[in-house]
């Protein structure tokens, strides 16, 4: 079974990248936040790979950047109902903290604005994931201790809240946050990744 994938991206597709990796060519489907995220063509790129079979297609590889990305899609797609699509879909318009943060608050309706997600699956999804880890992070406290207070909003969250608040879709303006970050380093303030975000949006 594929774990990860080093090597250069050849091209990319609305749902898929080919990864030329020791003149081999992977097809690895991914998300659309994922997509977003990737360095141009030509250039070396490292994904984490979950290996799923299907009974018409055989084994099919779905990518991710990070390792909490790919958690999350396992922790989803054991749920019943959600398939890797589903999975996918909640992944792009929720992180994995916002997935478990909506998890912890049972805020289905977060999690039901992913594309194919209905109310019932929402709630599934929210009810079945409740105490399992998604992040990495620990889930159970030890008895006496308080639970942490809630994280504050991230520089991310803010300007993906802004951009939208100016009437850009979520998914577009989290890719044009994810850029805009990759772009100026993790040092940038909000008002300078919100105007790096406006520019990759065209506006």
């Amino acid at each position: 079974m594929i774990g990860r994938l080093r090597g250069v991206l050849a091209e990319t597709g609305d749902e898929e990248m080919l990864i030329d990796a020791g003149g081999v060519g992977y097809v690895v489907r991914a998300g659309a936040r994922t997509l977003g995220r990737l360095p141009p063509p030509g250039d070396e790129v490292i994904v984490h790979v979950e290996t799923r079979w299907s009974s018409e297609d055989g084994p099919r590889l779905y990518g991710f950047l990070g390792r909490d990305e790919r958690r999350a899609f396992q922790a989803l797609t054991a749920i019943q109902g959600v398939g890797p699509k589903a999975a996918m879909a909640v992944l792009d318009v929720l992180s994995p903290p916002e997935l478990a943060s909506a998890v912890a608050r049972e805020d289905k309706a977060a999690v039901g604005r992913a594309n194919g997600v209905g109310p019932k699956l929402a709630l599934r999804i929210v009810v079945e994931l409740k105490d399992k880890p998604i992040t990495g992070e620990p889930v159970f406290q030890p008895a006496g201790v308080a639970a942490p207070a809630p994280a504050q909003p991230s520089l991310a969250g803010e300007a993906v809240s802004a951009l939208m608040g100016l009437g850009i879709a979520e998914v577009l303006a989290r890719r044009a946050v994810d850029q805009a970050m990759i772009r100026l380093g993790e040092d940038a303030v909000l008002s300078a990744i919100i105007k790096a975000a406006l520019q990759e949006t065209g506006r």
